[in-house]
């Protein structure tokens, strides 16, 4: 590895940022080729280019056997150097880089918020914009600042930006810019999801097809939780308060513990066996730990390395969650955490994205909690091996 590359946001954190683009995210075009040049002015996120950063002899990497990198990721690694470690691809590192400062922004504006009843507002160059609009914008500049984004692609406009960045050696980003934002004025924790594809489709795709996969989270600590393709793990950065993120946690293996976040639970008014799942956790013993939020819930899954978040739809209380934004992204960092998901009957990576809009239910948990969620709602898990034939019942 030559070089090492950064977004260069110099100081702690990025207060300022244009507004020039924020009005230009709507189109009813399904490609929108809506940052134009003038977007990105010196006044925006990231006014300065893209530093090359000198060769460092601590992050050289050879070839080997097994993998083309040596170099082991450490804990107390700086982003940039975690990421030089993790892959040789340096588009790949700039696009992570490049988000990472997109979520230190983020996190400042969400910290410095006014809010009054459930609007929640902070400063965007000369506007006001909610926090969430807000996120949108900073997250599409950050996209298309990086140079090697096709396509971008956010829950609050699921419709195709063009980024101009190229579609083969490239990639194509959906986001979800801050999930729970209606929780914001509580000063609940909230977060930010995002998924990471090669090249320039995010229709007729999987969970598996990603890249990479991330996200955000604005609580008491500001983190930045992210997995790699090619990397066993996924792993957790915290942002100091110089406003650099250090590598603080590996997660490879989602154990057994008694720990439930029941998402969506108007459901079991007509979804019996959903009724009779969360019966189980109660009888149980299970200590609740819902927040309200799907970023906090399914992020404790990895830190505390157990449990079990459901999200389970009914005749009445139809699935809104959305496979592209927020499902195949969270799944991926689950399963690469050493843990399981499924919409009832699968791994939600294995599901095809059809549409940007498409839905499901999910769970994300350990495998026992995975198996018990399939028999319980379907009768069987594939994850459970058949009894051999002729077993004792």
């Amino acid at each position: 590895m030559e070089t090492g590359i950064a977004c260069c946001a110099r100081g702690a954190l990025l207060p300022n940022v244009s507004s020039q683009h924020s009005t230009g995210l709507v189109s009813p075009r399904s490609v929108s080729p809506s940052f134009s040049s003038r977007s990105l002015k010196s006044s925006s996120l990231f006014g300065e280019s893209l530093r090359i950063m000198p060769p460092r002899s601590s992050l050289k990497a050879s070839k080997s056997k097994n993998s083309s990198l040596v170099t082991k990721c450490e804990i107390g690694d700086s982003l940039e150097e975690f990421l030089t470690k993790a892959t040789p691809d340096k588009g790949l590192i700039r696009l992570m880089m490049c988000m990472g400062e997109a979520l230190r922004t983020i996190s400042f504006k969400v910290r410095t918020a006014s809010c009054g009843g459930t609007a929640c507002v902070n400063s965007f160059g000369d506007e006001q914009l909610a926090v969430d609009l807000l996120a949108n914008n900073v997250l599409f500049e950050a996209l298309k600042y990086s140079h090697i984004v096709k396509y971008g692609c956010s829950e609050e406009v699921p419709e195709l930006q063009d980024m101009e960045g190229p579609a083969e050696g490239g990639f194509s980003v959906a986001f979800d810019p801050l999930d729970g934002s209606s929780i914001v004025d509580t000063n609940f924790t909230v977060g930010t999801i995002f998924g990471v594809w090669p090249g320039d489709k995010l229709t007729g795709v999987t969970g598996r097809d990603q890249v990479a996969a991330a996200m955000g989270i604005f609580g008491p600590r500001t983190t930045y939780v992210l997995a790699l393709k090619d990397l066993p793990g996924t792993h957790e950065f915290l942002l100091l308060d110089e406003g650099k993120w250090q590598h603080v946690k590996d997660t490879t293996e989602i154990g057994e513990g008694k720990m439930f976040s029941p998402g969506n639970l108007r459901a079991t008014s007509d979804n019996p066996d959903y009724a009779k799942l969360i019966d189980y956790y109660v009888r149980e013993k299970y200590t609740l730990r819902y927040t309200g939020g799907m970023v906090p819930d399914v992020n404790q899954i990895i830190v505390k390395e157990k449990g079990i978040f459901t999200n389970v739809a009914s005749p009445s209380a139809k699935a809104k969650l959305r496979l592209l934004f927020e499902v195949a992204p969270l799944g991926f960092l689950i399963e690469k955490a050493g843990g399981y998901s499924s919409d009832g009957n699968k791994s939600v990576l294995d599901k095809v994205i059809n549409s940007l809009d498409d839905r499901t239910q999910v769970a994300y948990g350990s495998k026992n909690e995975i198996i018990r969620f399939e028999e319980t709602l379907y009768g069987s898990s594939r994850l459970k091996a058949p009894e051999p034939v002729g077993a004792a019942a």
